[in-house]
């Protein structure tokens, strides 16, 4: 996820997924936790695991770097390129979400063309709610992909400024102007919160990132750590908890914190994970994740949703229930990811049409 010119790496959900010649294992891991601690959070609930890795984060500043180094091609080119590697594993998972959701009894209005290009939250019913809640981040993805040609050439007008003031829109919409409830003004929200982390990976792409001083980084990203943390627990009366999910400018500044110090050792200390080769099979699993980012990305809620009543149904095989923790979260989120291994092996292939690459069944 950010990454200079000459060392590349694989697509978050939505990216692009070339491979180049030489790879970049320390975004690559990065990529491959992100993605972990998603299923993670999904399974257990944790609200303090946006503080250990804000993934959401991560993902949008590694994009942001993909984008800035894409850009080098004509902007239509690279928008078309993003879109046909986005949207048919989007269509592939839609098909069976949306078939179930019709299938239960669900009425869809004209909204059912953010199915097709998610410029919206596509609608859905509560029913299906657990599934589709995620597309948040195709939408807000998108969004900043079609975006990125302006914003690039604002940024490069003026790079640190520009950064800088990229956390403005999030805190107006904090203090000064609440955007409406409704798909443009979440909408507007996301983007506000993670636009500083899109604008970074701008930033590492360029090089600005490696020409700012140690001292200048390290302090201003604690300060935005210490200010996100305490805006979190501050107000967590108000929001019912501190879970950055839940509370945008906590996230804004935790992400920004965290992502320009993961960016900042890899520009200026070149921290490099090319070691990872040496542990094959753990560098195998992490190519696999990146492979298929957006297929793990997709589907990892219906499989935590089809683990439950494939768990209910071992609790009448009496060895089962004897020897195995059927009433773990635990081994919840082991069967979770036994189902999202054979959603890879089934619909992993549609990210290499997307991408027109030789379908595979593992990368």
């Amino acid at each position: 996820m950010g990454v200079h010119s000459r060392g590349a790496v694989r697509a978050v959900p939505g990216e692009e997924g070339a491979a180049p010649a030489v790879r970049d294992r320390y975004f690559d891991t990065l990529r491959a936790l992100a993605l972990v601690r998603v299923v993670a959070y999904h399974a257990f609930g944790w609200p303090w695991a946006g503080l250990v890795f804000p993934s959401m984060g991560v993902m949008f500043g590694l994009a942001g770097t993909l984008m800035a180094r894409s850009l080098q091609r004509p902007a239509a080119a690279v928008v078309r390129s993003r879109l046909r590697r986005l949207l048919p594993p989007l269509w592939c998972w839609g098909l069976f979400v949306v078939g179930a959701m019709l299938v239960r009894g669900w009425m869809p209005g004209w909204q059912i063309v953010y199915w097709v290009v998610p410029l919206g939250d596509p609608p859905g019913s509560a029913w299906g709610e657990q599934a589709w809640e995620i597309l948040w981040y195709l939408r807000t993805y998108l969004w900043f992909v079609l975006l990125s040609p302006l914003l690039l050439r604002v940024f490069r007008l003026a790079p640190v400024p520009v950064l800088l003031l990229s956390l403005a829109p999030i805190v107006a919409f904090q203090f000064l102007w609440q955007p409406p409830e409704n798909r443009f003004g979440t909408g507007l929200l996301d983007l506000a919160t993670y636009l500083f982390c899109w604008v970074l990976g701008f930033a590492h792409r360029d090089g600005v990132l490696a020409r700012l001083q140690p001292a200048a980084v390290v302090v201003l990203s604690l300060a935005a750590l210490a200010c996100g943390a305490w805006y979190a627990f501050a107000h967590r009366a108000e929001y019912g908890t501190y879970d950055l999910d839940d509370i945008p400018l906590a996230q804004a500044l935790w992400s920004a914190g965290f992502v320009t110090l993961l960016m900042y050792s890899k520009a200026r200390l070149r921290v490099d994970f090319s070691g990872l080769v040496r542990l094959r099979r753990l560098d195998r699993l992490v190519s696999v994740f990146n492979a298929r980012a957006v297929t793990v990305y997709l589907w990892h809620e219906l499989a935590l949703v089809l683990a439950v009543p494939l768990i209910d149904r071992c609790w009448d095989v009496p060895a089962f229930e004897a020897y195995l923790p059927l009433g773990s979260q635990w081994f919840l989120l082991a069967v979770g990811w036994v189902l999202v291994a054979v959603f890879v092996l089934l619909f992993g292939w549609v990210e290499d049409v997307a991408a027109r690459r030789r379908p595979r069944l593992l990368p």
